[in-house]
């Protein structure tokens, strides 16, 4: 009797040993791609689940929290359409406090700013086109900006890669345009290249110290730099480097080089002196008071579009206003961010999804402190998959091989066209988290997260990843 149930324990415990082995068990080409680029198995998070929660094939340190990168974007919109719904949007309103006479207002003109991370010059021009067919052709008083709908802590846009110039380091705002970038444009000459702004900014001094080199054009900005110098009269823009010789077409180069503040000043007095309207009055801030008058108000696209925008270009500015307008959703004394964070976190264990590890500084994965399990990614996943947003965050992601961040990757393979991928970069970080269909029709959720000083060299392994999992 007791030979026959040692003879049991041991059977049970052999059949047993492929199965506990066989998640752990990478497709050979992966594991070749990663050991001939020197990433060892212990920089790696792995996770790769059928949709319907069945075992998964495979799960690799899947509880461990690594940093995502931009793959944090997709709690961000996950916990954002749970908790604002894919209709939702933000309002930006013209009020006035006193009614117009004879084409000219003669109280204040009040701004207030709703949060919309998407509020364009074109919409700004389209709200001061509806001013002016009202009649109001001059503004005798100031205009006042309301920016308390968030709360928002100091933000340094040089903090995080000491960049403060690249629109991808701007904060959130309540009223901010072109997600506070402006266009830089660029005209090659023999010896270098001119430099013009839309619009031009009074005490905005524009300086080019940019050399010609050789080589081919293939980012024209490569080789280029951007500062900022206080001077007596102003701030002055200098853009130095070198730019190849068989560049010769104008180009256009998103920089940040002033504050939201003073770009939405900028842009309103040139938007509304091109529509013929004056101003007497100065811009400050202010909120807006009780008795006023609405002139007009500009929707923001639905939350469903802005999401995609977001994860299709991994745009980190709207990542933010996301996180401070759940922030709007929570009570309490902290700022709107830490509010954001909070309702997250809360989002999360309410549905059942492992906050273990969990660390969200901004929302977006710009950050060297966000930190997420690739098993809290793939219950996100999951939980949306089986939600009622599942078609608004599907749509959101990157199509491999097709468009957004993902168009130049994945093409040629079995994964082109049939994975949703939202990718993360940051030195010493690469990542990927979404959805893959495989040949049989079944679909897999995947998350990949590697954290070394080689991690750059692991994009074949990724490719190759996807690859496999779209052949099941």
């Amino acid at each position: 009797m007791l030979m026959r149930t040692c003879c049991t324990l041991l059977a049970a415990l052999l059949s047993a040993t492929p199965a506990a082995r066989a998640t752990d068990t990478w497709p050979h080409s992966v594991e070749t791609s990663l050991r001939d680029n020197r990433i060892p198995d212990s920089a790696v998070s792995l996770l790769v689940l059928p949709v319907d929660g069945a075992k998964p094939l495979i799960a690799h340190r899947a509880d461990e929290a690594m940093t995502p990168a931009s793959v944090m974007k997709v709690v961000t919109a996950w916990a954002a359409l749970e908790n604002l719904g894919p209709a939702h949007v933000w309002q930006t309103r013209l009020l006035a406090s006193e009614a117009q006479r004879d084409g000219v207002l003669t109280g204040n003109l009040h701004i207030v700013g709703g949060g919309d991370p998407r509020l364009s010059r074109e919409r700004l021009w389209q709200m001061l086109r509806d001013l002016r067919m009202r009649g109001v052709q001059r503004i005798a008083g100031d205009v006042l900006i309301d920016r308390s709908v968030f709360r928002l802590p100091p933000h340094d846009p040089a903090a995080f890669d000491q960049r403060p110039l690249r629109p991808y380091n701007m904060g959130a705002d309540a009223l901010q345009v072109d997600y506070g970038a402006l266009p830089v444009r660029l005209t090659p000459t023999p010896t270098g290249a001119r430099i013009l702004m839309d619009p031009p900014f009074e005490g905005l001094q524009l300086e080019s110290q940019v050399q010609r080199s050789g080589g081919v054009c293939a980012d024209p900005t490569a080789g280029l730099g951007a500062t900022t110098e206080r001077t007596g009269s102003g701030i002055t823009l200098r853009i130095e480097g070198t730019l190849p010789e068989a560049c010769t077409q104008d180009f256009v180069w998103n920089l940040s080089p002033v504050s939201p503040t003073r770009l939405f000043e900028a842009l309103f007095r040139s938007l509304w002196h091109e529509l013929g309207g004056e101003i007497d009055g100065q811009f400050r801030d202010a909120p807006a008071p009780s008795h006023t008058t609405l002139l007009t108000e500009s929707p923001s696209p639905p939350l469903a579009e802005v999401i995609r925008d977001m994860n299709k270009w991994s745009n980190n500015v709207i990542a933010r206003h996301l996180l401070a307008t759940l922030g709007n959703l929570e009570h309490g004394d902290e700022d709107s961010v830490s509010r954001g964070v909070r309702k997250i976190v809360d989002t999360l264990r309410s549905s059942g999804i492992s906050t273990a590890g969990l660390v969200i500084e901004n929302g977006s994965g710009l950050s060297r402190r966000e930190r997420i399990s690739a098993r809290s990614l793939a219950q996100v996943l999951q939980h949306a998959w089986r939600g009622r947003h599942m078609p608004e965050l599907l749509a959101s992601l990157p199509i491999a091989g097709v468009d957004g961040t993902a168009r130049k990757r994945f093409a040629g393979t079995p994964a082109s066209g049939n994975a949703h991928i939202k990718t993360g970069t940051l030195d010493g970080v690469r990542s990927l988290a979404g959805y893959v269909l495989g040949v049989s029709g079944r679909r897999y959720i995947v998350v990949m997260m590697i954290n070394h000083t080689h991690a750059a060299a692991s994009r074949e392994a990724q490719n190759l990843l996807l690859e496999w999992v779209a052949r099941h």
